[in-house]
């Protein structure tokens, strides 16, 4: 899969859609919802990344556009298992505070993807349980995350770019540790 969406490109569509989610708030629901889920994760995400808008306006179907391909590459990411996996994050032309507040913005959105769908007791056993309760916790933190102002720029680099690089691993992990969870799911529907 090719075709990713930009952060700055995706961001700006929800804004002139309406939408109360950014980007990296936006895929981190994604990413979430789709290791629980899997393919059918789709509707409710974009319902809920729509809620509110006017889905005949002209910028929410150019969002909806972004969504769709953001939707493909995250879900091919994912499932071909081949560490491609890339959190939806400003580029490296922004300063390291503003990317790191995306971080965590990205972060409150995965966690919110893994909490806001039924939750049957298999998922919340899974969840409760190593290495998924790590990643859960270690995401909270993140959520809080902010620049260290006695450090240097390439400290506060280093830093971040350890963050981003967890939070890929930890994506991909999720997403394999909840295999079951997604299997069971698709065959209840």
């Amino acid at each position: 899969m090719d075709e990713k969406i930009e952060f700055d490109t995706l961001d700006d569509a929800l804004k002139r859609c309406g939408s109360n989610w950014d980007a990296a708030q936006t895929h981190g629901l994604l990413t979430g919802r789709l290791a629980i889920a899997g393919v059918p994760a789709g509707p409710d995400w974009l319902l809920q990344i729509l809620e509110g808008t006017d889905e005949h306006n002209a910028a929410c179907t150019e969002c909806r556009k972004h969504l769709d391909t953001l939707y493909q590459s995250t879900f091919w990411q994912l499932s071909e298992r081949l560490s491609e996996f890339e959190a939806l994050l400003p580029g490296d032309g922004d300063d390291v505070g503003t990317r790191t507040e995306a971080l965590g913005h990205w972060c409150e959105g995965f966690l919110h993807g893994l909490v806001s769908t039924k939750h049957g007791q298999a998922l919340k056993e899974r969840l409760a349980a190593e290495p998924l309760a790590d990643i859960i916790k270690d995401m909270l933190q993140i959520t809080r995350a902010g620049l260290d102002t006695e450090s240097d720029v390439e400290e506060n680099e280093a830093a971040y770019a350890e963050l981003v690089e967890y939070l890929r691993v930890a994506a991909q992990l999720s997403y394999e540790e909840l295999a079951d969870i997604r299997h069971a799911n698709s065959e209840k529907q």
